[in-house]
Formats: C-alpha cells, structure tokens, sequence
C-alpha cells in the first residue's frame, strides 16, 4: 500500500500538484535506503535536492552605489540633448543651403533665357539687314552693268 501511494505522490509531484507536506513524504522516501528498484532513478534527484537546501553562500556581497550611474545617465543625457541640436541645426543649415543654391540657378537660369531670347532677336535683326546688303549688292552690280553699256555707248559715239 505504501508503494502505491508513493507512486501517486509521484505522479502528482510530477504535474506540480503536490503539497509541501507530500513533497517532505517523496523526499524522505527517496532518501531511505528502502526504495523500489523501477524508482532508482528518482532517488538522485531528490538526494541532490536535500543537499542543496544546506548550501549557503558565506562571502560577503559587495553592493555599489546607484549615484554615479545615475551621474552618468544625466550627462548622458545633456550629451545626447547638444548631439540632437547640433545634427538638427546642421541639418536644417544644409536644407536652407540647398534651396538657396536652386533659387540662383532659378535666377541665372531666367537671365540666360532673357539673353537668349535677345540674341535670337539681334540674330533676326542682323538677317535682314544681310538680306537687305544683299539686295543692295545685287542692285550695285546692275549699276556696274548699266555704267559699263553707257561707257560703250559714249565711246562709239565719240568715235
């Protein structure tokens, strides 16, 4: 009957059932020299927890103080703080920077449209005024002609 009931304290150790009172009976069990063979395998580990209840910790534990941790976590923070305001000011110099620089190539860009559309204009002016230098050369050389048959006629007659 013992058996029996030492194999379900067991199982009910063994889905964390049990009460501290059962848990004392299973160790006490497993430590006796009497235990079943189909057990053995459980009678170490409960050696092994009886043991460790008896170990303590003798040395003394050296504690350090909290304050300058938290020195460090208000610099960091004052540090993190001017890195932020510097990277932001940067940042916002060279956003301001990039739209100066388009609106001057806005502006040179509208001048050289502005002279552009000027030269083509003087290129339209100085077209005529080749148009019309050629139609003047045309009507000199017609001149050249008529003087020359009139030099001919002048000099047949005089002849």
């Amino acid at each position: 009957m013992e058996l029996a009931n030492i194999e379900r304290l067991l199982e009910k150790y063994l889905d964390a059932e049990t009460t501290l009172q059962e848990e004392q009976v299973l160790q006490d069990y497993f430590c006796s020299d009497d235990v079943a063979p189909h057990l053995q395998e459980y009678s170490a580990m409960f050696t092994f927890f009886k043991q460790s209840k008896d170990e303590t910790y003798t040395k003394t534990i050296q504690l350090t103080p909290e304050q300058s941790s938290k020195k460090n976590w208000n610099w960091l923070s004052v540090a993190a703080s001017a890195v932020l305001l510097l990277s932001t000011s940067y940042i916002g110099y060279q956003t301001y920077q990039q739209q100066l620089r388009a609106k001057q190539f806005a502006q040179v860009k509208e001048a050289l449209k502005l002279v552009s559309s000027n030269l083509n204009k003087g290129n339209e002016a100085l077209y005529a005024v080749s148009t019309n230098l050629n139609k003047g050369k045309a009507a000199l050389s017609h001149l050249n002609t008529y003087k020359e048959t009139v030099n001919k006629a002048i000099k047949t007659v005089n002849y």
